[in-house]
């Protein structure tokens, strides 16, 4: 819905994001949730959508951590659900009731591997699950999120410098760089914001199931080569995505949050 009225103006600090909803789509862990821990500490309430309903059980028990004892039972709330499946996303925000930011951390590291071994089914892995749950989750934000309200997708630094066996991986991240410069310009008038947080090497789940990088011994090694001498954390990568949300004049942005490593 366009709107003449500008977007609106408020403090561009992370403790403007009290009292608000976000949608952490990926939020069972890594990235996402940590994210959802900071967004409670702020005082917001917090929606973790995530495949795994065990996970997903031990992220609530977190993140409400983070905020008041006495805090309300809707404060942290939890969906599981396909994040590429329309349904899962109206489930989360039909559960919240209101929603102003959504983030998507949601995304693997299928269909890696040199071009002529790639199956069909290794293209729908890593284009059409990422695009899919992008696609869900701004659907459901172009109708449901007020002015002001952000839809926030990741990428990552090596669609700069990409290496080989990774072309279908790195395809999906393009394109959803690409995605959102065209929702930002589409969303305008409804005065919906739409960037993506494109990281680096952060130290998640997701990293640790590399091969070789299970140990901290590991990671501190994977590390010691980069500009800063280590890889992040996933709170370092999480605040990026608060700025994000409580920024309300940056729109259609891809911001680099690497330690310097796109760099080297």
């Amino acid at each position: 819905m366009s709107t003449t009225a500008p977007v609106p103006v408020r403090p561009p600090l992370p403790s403007a994001l009290a009292g608000t909803t976000a949608v952490l789509v990926g939020g069972s862990s890594g990235i996402g949730l940590a994210a959802g821990v900071l967004l409670r500490s702020v005082g917001a309430r917090v929606v973790l959508v995530g495949r795994d309903p065990d996970r997903l059980k031990s992220a609530v028990a977190r993140v409400r951590s983070a905020g008041p004892a006495d805090a309300p039972d809707d404060a942290v709330l939890a969906v599981a659900g396909d994040s590429g499946e329309d349904r899962t996303l109206t489930e989360a925000f039909d559960r919240a009731g209101h929603v102003d930011h959504v983030l998507l951390t949601a995304g693997g590291m299928g269909g890696i591997g040199p071009l002529t071994e790639l199956t069909a089914d290794d293209y729908d892995e890593s284009l059409g699950s990422r695009l899919r749950s992008s696609f869900a989750a701004a659907r459901a934000a172009a109708t449901r999120l007020p002015a002001g309200g952000s839809l926030t997708f990741t990428s990552g630094i090596l669609v700069l410098r990409p290496g080989p066996g990774m072309t279908t991986l790195l395809a999906a991240a393009g394109a959803v760089e690409s995605l959102t410069r065209a929702l930002a310009v589409e969303l305008a008038p409804s005065r919906l914001r739409v960037n993506t947080l494109r990281f680096g090497r952060f130290d998640t789940p997701l990293l640790r199931g590399q091969s070789g990088l299970d140990s901290d011994e590991a990671i501190s090694a994977a590390g010691a080569a980069a500009p800063l001498g280590r890889v992040g954390t996933p709170e370092e990568a999480a605040a990026a995505a608060l700025f994000l949300m409580a920024n309300n004049y940056v729109t259609g942005q891809v911001l680099t949050v690497d330690g310097g490593e796109s760099l080297a």
